[in-house]
């Protein structure tokens, strides 16, 4: 992978990583001002559950962020875009549909099938 293509990655990491913290951000900043009486229950149980909604895409978006500082890194370490399965190159389409992704299309079939057969 050339040094273009390597540059186009980690911005495109960066700006994911930035994305994810200001919603997170928005999110606190929601959540420590809204300091709302309802007066129907129903209301009350449909803000309960949209800020539980809310908190957990903000969990697995805190997971992601790990996810993308480590492809960050292995951009830095000149490990980024190979396979940590087979050590084959991981294709550019697959890396522009995720950019953090470790493994290439064929070993990650492969783990899909693996764990559709144990019922993971």
């Amino acid at each position: 992978m050339d040094a273009k293509d390597l540059q186009f990655f980690k911005e495109t990491l960066n700006g994911m990583l930035d994305d994810i913290l200001r919603k997170s951000e928005a999110t606190i900043e929601d959540m420590t001002e809204s300091g709302e009486v309802y007066a129907d229950p129903a209301d009350r149980a449909t803000a309960e559950s949209d800020r539980a909604f809310t908190l957990r895409l903000r969990d697995r978006e805190r997971k992601l962020i790990k996810k993308i500082q480590k492809a960050i890194d292995r951009i830095d370490d000149g490990e980024f875009g190979l396979c940590q399965e087979c050590g084959d190159e991981i294709s550019i389409p697959r890396l522009k549909a995720r950019p953090m992704t470790t493994l290439c299309i064929n070993c990650k079939s492969k783990q899909e099938e693996d764990e559709a057969v144990r019922g993971d």
